[in-house]
């Protein structure tokens, strides 16, 4: 099940980078990403009545709501300069450098988590630099 969400997951970013980048012409882009945040937020709180789990809410720890206020913050930052890249530049060059995040997310995934990094995560991590620098210079 993972795998066909991960798959839907890369379907939607490539389409929100490509919506993104028509309805953003000739709209100042944190307008565009406020715009987008609400609909992020109506479809989620919508998702969670219809999966009947907003009493959850309360049974939240501390911990976790400080992390996901911290996630918050960090995807709403992230967004606000994704929109203003994509507005400058191409989408073709914006995107494969956004998806550095990847090679990232795995590098902070070993420092902070602990989480293991071999050999094929080093390859993988060299082949996705060298594959965005070919695409972007």
């Amino acid at each position: 099940m993972w795998l066909l969400l991960a798959i839907g997951s890369a379907v939607f970013a490539a389409l929100t980078s490509i919506l993104a980048k028509i309805g953003i012409d000739g709209v100042d882009s944190t307008l565009a990403t406020a715009i987008r945040t609400v609909v992020v937020v109506l479809l989620s709180w919508g998702m969670v009545f219809i999966t009947n789990t907003q009493n959850g809410v309360f049974e939240i720890s501390k911990k976790s709501w400080i992390f996901l206020i911290l996630s918050g913050l960090a995807t709403g930052l992230s967004w606000l300069c994704y929109y203003k890249a994509i507005q400058l530049g191409s989408v073709s060059k914006v995107v494969p450098i956004d998806k550095m995040s990847t090679v990232l997310s795995i590098i902070l995934a070993v420092v902070i988590l602990h989480e293991q990094f071999t050999v094929k995560s080093l390859i993988g991590c060299i082949l996705l630099t060298a594959g965005t620098l070919v695409m972007v210079l």
